[in-house]
């Protein structure tokens, strides 16, 4: 069975609309912890409806590649085995943690991750707020191994898209902490919101797709901290709701750098975010580093550069 006969990204559809409609009432009533920002749930949006138009434009050339690795395949793993399903879910989850993580931690993938980062609000439109150029920096090729091992690609379809439903939830202020067990094994609002704030201690933090138990055992894990409120967005926020700059203004700035600078190419656009081959600049590990130093004990984390519209 090569064929997706259930996609729960476009079954979950309209659960998506209808609880974005009812977080943005329940804030309203102040029964609720939400804020939202007209412009800015715009861009959320439209930023979703592009990644589908993208992934449609893009997806043949993925399931293509898929198919071929799957045809050399090492094992036939049957999708009617409970332990197929099990393995499929642990092995595709790591896979998204180490996609996740490596699309904070080196530039070229960052370049399409980073819009799904930039606003600064968070609440359940955030969720939708995704890429439109992923495909194209081969991110992909990370779920090669799963086919190649003997996994249909229609249960591997499947499985990403129950990860994608499930994350939709955890970006929301409205839950606070769930049951310590839980909190334990699962990724959670919680640790979700510390992997969108932009304070240095919560930077490149908590990557988990569903299992958190990835960043515990990794060393990527951070809890939230009630005396350190997560502050959203990117730490140079962006200055406008412009859609296109959203989307493409990393790949601008990396090309833009790579051309100025031709010596330091490759670490312009393989090296951290926020690297300069003269420390002009700063990546999260500097701004660590210096947001934990003795001179900045008592200190609050950097503040935006140029902040975006105020909230209507």
């Amino acid at each position: 069975m090569t064929r997706v006969h259930i996609d729960p990204v476009t079954l979950a559809t309209p659960l998506f609309i209808l609880t974005i409609i009812l977080e943005i009432v329940f804030a309203r009533l102040g029964k609720a912890k939400a804020s939202y920002e007209t412009k800015d749930t715009a861009v959320s949006l439209a930023m979703g409806l592009g990644s589908t138009v993208a992934g449609v434009l893009t997806g043949g050339v993925i399931v293509a590649a898929t198919l071929w690795v799957w045809q050399h395949r090492l094992f036939d793993i049957p999708m009617t085995a409970a332990w197929a399903w099990v393995a499929i879910f642990l092995l595709e989850d790591m896979t998204y943690y180490w996609f996740h993580r490596i699309s904070h931690e080196r530039r070229f993938w960052w370049v399409s991750h980073v819009n799904h980062h930039s606003s600064q609000h968070y609440n359940l439109s955030t969720a939708l707020r995704q890429t439109w150029t992923g495909a194209f920096n081969g991110s992909w090729l990370l779920w090669l191994p799963l086919a190649w091992l003997g996994f249909p690609p229609a249960m591997i379809a499947l499985q990403k898209g129950v990860s994608l439903v499930y994350q939709y939830w955890i970006h929301t202020e409205a839950v606070g902490r769930m049951p310590r067990w839980f909190e334990a094994v699962f990724n959670t609002p919680s640790h979700h919101r510390v992997h969108h704030a932009r304070n240095p201690v919560y930077l490149d933090r908590n990557y988990a797709g569903i299992l958190i138990v990835w960043d515990r055992m990794f060393g990527t894990f951070q809890p939230e901290l009630d005396e350190e409120p997560c502050r959203y967005g990117l730490v140079k926020n962006l200055a406008t709701f412009n859609i296109v700059r959203v989307a493409f203004h990393e790949w601008i700035a990396m090309a833009g750098d790579a051309l100025r600078h031709p010596r330091h190419a490759l670490g312009y656009v393989f090296g951290p975010p926020g690297w300069s081959h003269d420390g002009s600049r700063e990546t999260s590990a500097m701004l660590k580093a210096r947001a934990t130093s003795p001179a900045a004990a008592g200190a609050t984390g950097p503040q935006p550069a140029a902040p975006q519209e105020s909230p209507a």
